[in-house]
């Protein structure tokens, strides 16, 4: 990872401007997502630009790192070690320009990713408590609404079904660590914890995954389809798939000339942004977002920088008051 350039420290300082409202009127949605701006400092950012780039800025511009994986509407949720211990995670919401900031509270977080429902007043996290073993379900004020138990070993990155009943998430029998033979796959569970059933079957003879590689990366589970896409590494690539919630459907999304990571849906299911690696599969590590038509299977790189740029989300446009 390069140093800070003078690019990044131009997008830092002029990160807060207000849109105008002709950027505003063109624009249905931008695009949150997470850059690495300092790898000597362990300094994250969030970021937002327009759906084709443009208008970048940072809207976070704090030491430390600012991580987000989820928005809803024109919120961008973030976690953040601001205020407290190095990489100790609180919740915090803004706006798409980041004009606006606000804690959420609730409990401390583990890095994960997070899903809303009820329009966003609930959230369901992965709270890092001690003698807990369960996601739990808040409302915007930070206050416990429900606790969700797998009965897993290990459980991260929920994400609600369009309903809001179940959620699906990644899972494991063993605990996230090397040589005891954890391999994580996508579960579904209900909020009640009931019926709880594997969904993903990482393919047998398949070696090319390393035990800390995603199997089955963290899910969306998106409602205008009612299907869940997930990131896979098999036979040395790294690729987007889909499949039913009833276990049909499987499909590969994405082509073998791109390694793909984390991804979400815009909120009308017409366009899934992603980040991957742009070095292709020669080794080199320079991560850009992406946007891929659906319908089409058309994929438009977005960001061309040399910047460390990942987990991008849709958020819908706000005009400031």
């Amino acid at each position: 990872m390069k140093k800070i350039n003078l690019c990044i420290v131009l997008l830092i300082l002029f990160g807060c401007q207000q849109p105008t409202n002709e950027e505003a009127e063109t624009n249905n949605y931008r695009i949150a997502y997470n850059v690495w701006t300092d790898q000597e400092g362990d300094n994250y950012e969030v970021f937002s630009m327009n759906s084709d780039g443009s208008e970048a800025r940072n809207i976070t511009n704090l030491s430390g790192v600012e991580w987000t994986y989820s928005a809803n509407g024109s919120d961008v949720l973030y976690i953040s070690d601001k205020d407290t211990c190095a990489r100790c995670y609180f919740l915090y919401s803004t706006d798409a320009y980041g004009i606006e900031h606000s804690k959420i509270g609730g409990p401390q977080l583990k890095d994960s990713w997070m899903s809303t429902r009820k329009s966003g007043e609930e959230i369901i996290v992965n709270p890092r408590v001690q003698g807990d073993s369960a996601f739990y379900i808040i409302n915007r004020s930070g206050e416990l609404v429900k606790k969700v138990y797998t009965s897993l070993s290990y459980y991260s990155d929920p994400s609600f079904s369009p309903d809001g009943s179940e959620i699906v998430f990644r899972g494991s029998e063993k605990r996230f660590r090397p040589n005891i033979g954890y391999q994580d796959e996508l579960y579904i569970v209900g909020v009640d914890g009931s019926n709880l059933r594997q969904l993903t079957y990482y393919p047998k003879g398949d070696t090319t995954a390393d035990w800390y590689s995603y199997h089955a990366g963290p899910p969306f589970w998106e409602p205008n389809r009612n299907i869940i896409t997930y990131h896979s590494k098999q036979q040395g690539g790294s690729y987007l798939f889909q499949i039913n919630p009833d276990g049909t459907g499987l499909k590969k999304l994405t082509p073998d000339s791109i390694l793909v990571g984390w991804h979400s849906w815009s909120p009308d299911g017409n366009m899934i942004a992603f980040d991957a690696n742009s070095g292709g599969k020669d080794g080199k590590m320079n991560f850009d977002i992406f946007t891929m038509d659906y319908e089409t299977g058309e994929i438009t790189q977005v960001t061309t920088d040399t910047l460390f740029e990942q987990a991008p989300v849709f958020v819908e446009i706000h005009t400031p008051k």
